[in-house]
């Protein structure tokens, strides 16, 4: 166990400057129960953390910051895939690239998305046509007020667009320790989106995938370690084909994708920066220069500062195309998770 002294700055990859009563580091499902059932005594709010890079403090934190550091790598290989299982404290880019190294294909779209594992699913992350539960096999969860582990099956889980269980029904007094991924040894190449798709099917290894996600985000995204940020702000909305329709209409080269439930979804980051948003600043908040679904830490800006910009985000496209657009990022007060869309609203 280790215990720090409350400072959340270099926790948050927003970098926002804002502190916790305490923040302590477990390495175990028993060090995570023990120091969560420490706090609960206390009458203080407990959050389990990870990499911190999906989160915006809008505030000082009133309880205790638990970082689940829970590590390891298990590989189980089988005839026609192997089955890994790993500790919720793992980087997950380190995992894309170590199964990469040992020539376990299929996560290489997934690339450069930080966090850790554990995180993975209550976003169900996605990038460049791939999502996690397309490899998700299960995921271990411990109920901390009882110390019980308890394994979800991946329709368990509820994945969604930006969404599972984790985040509804199971967002209170759990914690995600161990994220099982089966990865099929038939491999084939996804290639729907940006760069990608001018790629030649039959020439694209997982390297070679691997090689252009990561120059695509290093050149389209602000490294949180340059520029405070949570990766792609808003979630890519999908409005029903009608709509879609009338849109298409007036923006022909909207970016547009069918949804196998019938639905259309645009790019986000398309309909911020045709207000003309780039570069926009709010505070110590700014949409970021080259790719407007991100919104960074320009200047020692406050969580609400980037709560504000958000907001004038969002009214600005709803103005001129009738969508609103909703935070993939989770909002956190001073006693825990605060509705996003409700802060912004």
């Amino acid at each position: 166990m280790m215990t720090d002294s409350g400072a959340l700055k270099p926790l948050n990859s927003f970098a926002i400057d804002v502190r916790a009563r305490r923040v302590i580091a477990a390495y175990t499902e028993a060090e995570l129960f023990t120091l969560w059932r420490q706090a609960a005594d206390d009458a203080t709010p407990v959050l389990v953390l990870g990499g911190g890079s999906n989160v915006l403090f809008l505030e000082n934190y009133a309880g205790t910051v638990l970082l689940n550091r829970i590590a390891g790598v298990t590989i189980e290989e089988c005839p026609d895939a192997w089955h890994l299982h790993v500790g919720a404290g793992e980087v997950w880019h380190d995992l894309v690239r170590t199964c990469l190294e040992q020539h376990m294909p299929g996560l290489e779209n997934l690339a450069l998305i930080p966090g850790c594992v554990g995180s993975a699913p209550i976003q169900n992350i996605g990038a460049y046509g791939v999502e996690l539960r397309q490899f998700c096999d299960y995921v271990d969860v411990l109920q901390l007020a009882t110390s019980t582990l308890r394994r979800l099956s991946a329709a368990e889980c509820q994945f969604g667009y930006r969404d599972s269980i984790f985040k509804h029904a199971l967002r209170e007094r759990h914690a995600i320790v161990a994220v099982g991924l089966r990865l099929a040894k038939a491999w084939q190449p996804v290639l729907t989106y940006g760069v990608l798709a001018r790629l030649d099917p039959q020439q694209a290894t997982p390297r070679l995938i691997y090689d252009t996600v990561c120059a695509m985000r290093r050149t389209k995204l602000p490294g949180p370690a340059l520029q405070g940020n949570a990766g792609s702000f808003f979630k890519n909305p999908v409005i029903d084909a009608s709509r879609a329709e009338r849109l298409l209409s007036r923006y022909p080269d909207a970016p547009h994708y069918p949804q196998p439930e019938g639905g259309v979804k645009l790019a986000a980051g398309w309909l911020i920066d045709r207000c003309g948003l780039k570069g926009y600043r709010l505070g110590g908040a700014a949409v970021h220069d080259k790719q407007a679904l991100v919104l960074v830490n320009a200047d020692n800006a406050t969580g609400e500062d980037v709560a504000a910009l958000a907001r004038y985000v969002r009214q600005q496209v709803a103005e001129r195309f009738a969508v609103w657009l909703e935070p993939e990022v989770r909002f956190i007060g001073a006693f825990g998770e605060v509705d996003a869309v409700g802060a912004i609203t």
